[in-house]
C-alpha cells in the first residue's frame, strides 16, 4: 500500500490515442520546425495544463525512453531555493509525470486505473540546478524494469530517470509504482472515503511560514503541536497545486514537500535545498484522519557529509511514509 495515488475521471485511452499524440508532436516539428509545447496533461495525471513540465517523448526500445522537459524560472508553488536553484521537488515532480506518461501512453494502462506511489528516490547536482536566464530545457533518459502484468495488464513497475540540462547530469530519480483497476481499489478503500459526505479534516493552522523555508501560509503543510519536532500535516485540499484535481487522500507530493519543511525547521535554517531524498509510503495518508509528522536530525559519520533528516508521518499510530532527506551545506 501507499500514500500516492492520482486519480483522474475520464475515458479509457489505448496506446493508439497515445501514439497519435505522440505522432502530432512529430508532424507539427516536420512542418513548422521546432516547436514546443506539453504532452496531454492527461498523460501525467494533471488538470491545470500549467503543470505539465514533460514537452514530448519517444520510444528508443522495449523498456528505454527519452523525454523533454521544461522548468520554469519562476513557479508559484516550487519556488528557486535562495532565489537561485530551480527547486529539487519539480524534478520529483517531473519524475513521477514520465511514469504516468509511460504507463498510459506505453504500456496501456486506462485512465481511471489508480497510480499508487510505493518509493521514490532522489538525488540531485546543485551546480546544475542553477535558475539561468531562460527556462531549463532538460532531456530525461528512462528505463523501466521490474515490469509487471496481470495478462496484458501492467500492474506495476519501477523506472529510473536521468534529467539532463545541457547533457549535463542535473537530476537522478527511482520510483516504483502498481496500478490498481477502479473495482479493486474500491475494494481496498474505506467505504466512508467514498461516501457523498467524506470531508477532510478542518484546516489548521500553519507554522510561521519562515520557519519552513516559505513565504506564504498558503503553501505551508505543517501545523504546530505541543511536542518539540512534531508536527500536524496540515492539508488544505484548496491548494491549486498539491490538489491539482480531487483525490480521496493525501498526495505523494504533499508528504515530500512535508519532510522538506520538517528537515528546514530541525535544521533551523531560511531555506533547505534537498541533495537526496529517500522515502518510502506504507499506506494511504486519510484525508479524514491527523496526521503526526516527526523529524529527526540524525548524527554525521564525517564532518563533511550533509546534514541528514530522518522523517516519518503516523496516523493513528501506524506509519504512513519515511523520508531521509539530505541536505546541501548552504544557507
Amino acid at each position: 500500500m501507499t500514500a500516492s495515488t492520482f486519480r483522474f475521471e475520464g475515458p479509457s485511452i489505448e496506446q493508439t490515442t497515445a501514439r497519435a499524440a505522440q505522432s502530432s508532436f512529430r508532424t507539427a516539428t516536420l512542418l513548422y520546425g521546432h516547436l514546443t509545447t506539453t504532452v496531454p496533461r492527461e498523460l501525467v495525471h494533471r488538470a491545470a495544463v500549467a503543470e505539465v513540465m514533460l514537452t514530448g517523448w519517444q520510444r528508443l526500445g522495449d523498456t528505454h525512453f527519452a523525454m523533454t522537459a521544461q522548468w520554469p524560472r519562476g513557479h508559484s508553488f516550487f519556488t528557486p531555493v535562495n532565489g537561485t536553484h530551480h527547486d529539487p521537488l519539480i524534478a520529483a515532480e517531473t519524475i513521477r509525470q514520465a511514469g504516468a506518461l509511460l504507463a498510459h501512453a506505453e504500456f496501456g494502462v486506462p485512465f481511471g486505473h489508480q497510480f499508487l506511489l510505493d518509493e521514490l528516490a532522489l538525488t540531485v547536482r546543485p551546480e546544475e540546478m542553477r535558475v539561468g536566464g531562460t527556462p531549463a530545457a532538460l532531456d530525461l533518459d528512462v528505463t523501466c524494469s521490474e515490469i509487471r502484468k496481470r495478462g496484458h495488464r501492467l500492474t506495476g513497475m519501477c523506472y529510473e530517470a536521468r534529467v539532463l540540462r545541457e547533457g549535463r547530469l542535473a537530476a537522478s530519480g527511482r520510483i516504483s509504482f502498481s496500478t490498481i483497476a477502479p473495482a479493486v481499489y474500491r475494494r481496498l478503500r474505506p467505504q466512508r472515503v467514498f461516501d457523498a459526505g467524506h470531508r477532510p479534516l478542518p484546516l489548521t493552522a500553519p507554522v510561521a511560514p519562515a520557519a519552513v523555508g516559505r513565504f506564504s501560509p498558503t503553501d505551508v503543510v505543517l501545523s504546530p503541536t505541543a511536542e518539540p519536532d512534531r508536527w500536524q500535516l496540515r492539508v488544505d485540499t484548496r491548494h491549486p497545486i498539491l490538489f491539482d484535481h480531487q483525490v480521496d487522500h493525501v498526495p505523494g507530493m504533499v508528504l515530500l514537500e512535508a519532510a522538506r519543511q520538517a528537515a528546514t525547521a530541525v535544521l533551523g535554517r531560511p531555506s533547505v535545498l534537498p541533495l537526496g531524498l529517500d522515502c518510502e509510503f506504507m499506506k494511504y495518508a486519510e484525508l479524514d484522519l491527523p496526521c503526526l509528522i516527526d523529524a529527526l536530525r540524525l548524527p554525521k559519520a564525517a564532518p563533511d557529509d550533509p546534514e541528514t533528516v530522518l522523517v516519518t508521518g503516523h496516523q493513528e499510530g501506524r506509519p504512513v511514509f519515511t523520508s531521509t532527506l539530505r541536505a546541501a551545506p548552504f544557507d
